[in-house]
């Protein structure tokens, strides 16, 4: 994940040069956060305002405002920094992080008043900047090759949603066969080439050629697909998915191709839409791990379509090219049948 630190001795321009950057990246739609390392007391209440008044009686404070809010806690653990800094970069495009010159992550020096070289217990030291020469432009620059380079690590999960009551098919729809194989084991062979895993999320029997691909069952406290993909997601937060529904016979492998050549950073999820539709097509769509609380937000309203995802700035929504439109037909009912065929 995307984690850089900006390091130096007190005075040599840590918060300039941060500040400088952000605005830049917002520009290009990337949600920063900025984690500051204060050695001092840090003074962001009021001795003896309400807030102050809990945070010292021992209790961990949340404040909201109306468009802004602030979360003051306690230490309990050593290593609880390690472990907020797990959680913060799954929900952010980029994480910088200002001191914490004695940590292993991939860092810039500011050399001070003087100073020639970082000390020689600074370990990680990405590039060392002089003071006041082009600072900024350079930080961006070394951004704009660690971001892609370290976005890409992430690896590309495959999960097959299976598992619809399939009403007005009559039967389960994974197992209708084409050819010589099932639907289902047509989706596998093409998806099992381009990514790292596969899983078939869902309850339903699968036909002997599976039998030893991993089974996720759907959460209970869901409904609908997302059941399947909280599932695949919970299971393996920190990989990205591509969702396929079991009833698209048509996918293709220049088709999951053309989706995973739309990620870049800053696309939370890629989410076709077909000529002449403005809807999307979630259901063989790809997910970065930084939608997951967006997923969960949604199953926790009860809010179970995929379709207010347009709004959002994070998700792409590409129009898919016509010669692979036919990979996102969905096949429901028995007048289906013959075309897919």
């Amino acid at each position: 994940m995307p984690v850089l630190a900006v390091c130096g001795h007190s005075g040599s321009g840590k918060t300039t040069l941060i500040e400088c950057v952000i605005p830049e990246l917002v520009r290009r739609r990337l949600r920063v956060a900025a984690i500051k390392h204060d050695v001092h007391a840090i003074q962001i209440d009021r001795p003896g305002k309400d807030s102050d008044r809990l945070f010292t009686a021992g209790a961990d404070v949340y404040l909201r405002g109306s468009s802004e809010h602030l979360v003051r806690r306690h230490h309990h653990d050593t290593a609880e920094f390690d472990v907020e800094l797990r959680d913060i970069r799954r929900r952010y495009d980029v994480v910088l992080v200002e001191g914490f010159k004695h940590s292993p992550l991939p860092k810039v020096w500011l050399l001070g008043a003087g100073e020639r070289s970082p000390p020689a217990d600074v370990a990680a030291v990405l590039d060392i900047y002089p003071r006041d020469v082009g600072r900024a432009a350079r930080f961006l620059a070394l951004i704009d090759d660690q971001l892609p380079r370290q976005w890409r690590q992430t690896p590309v999960y495959g999960g097959i949603l299976i598992g619809g009551a399939s009403r007005r098919m009559g039967r389960p729809k994974h197992l209708l066969r084409a050819a010589d194989a099932s639907w289902i084991e047509q989706i596998a062979a093409v998806a099992g080439e381009a990514v790292e895993r596969l899983v078939v999320v869902g309850c339903g029997e699968l036909p002997p050629g599976l039998e030893g691909i991993t089974r996720l069952p759907d959460v209970a406290d869901c409904d609908g697909p997302l059941a399947g993909m909280l599932a695949a997601r919970r299971w393996a937060p920190d990989a990205g998915w591509l969702f396929m529904a079991c009833d698209m016979p048509d996918i293709s492998r220049a088709a999951i191709d053309w989706l995973l050549s739309q990620r870049a950073p800053g696309r939370w999820a890629v989410l076709p839409r077909l000529s002449g539709h403005d809807r999307i097509e979630p259901l063989f769509a790809y997910y970065d791990p930084r939608i997951a609380t967006v997923l969960e937000d949604m199953a926790g309203s009860r809010r179970f379509g995929f379709q207010h995802l347009l709004a959002n700035q994070a998700c792409l929504c590409p129009r898919v090219p016509e010669s692979l439109v036919p990979a996102w037909r969905n096949v429901n009912t028995p007048d289906d049948l013959a075309p897919a065929r």
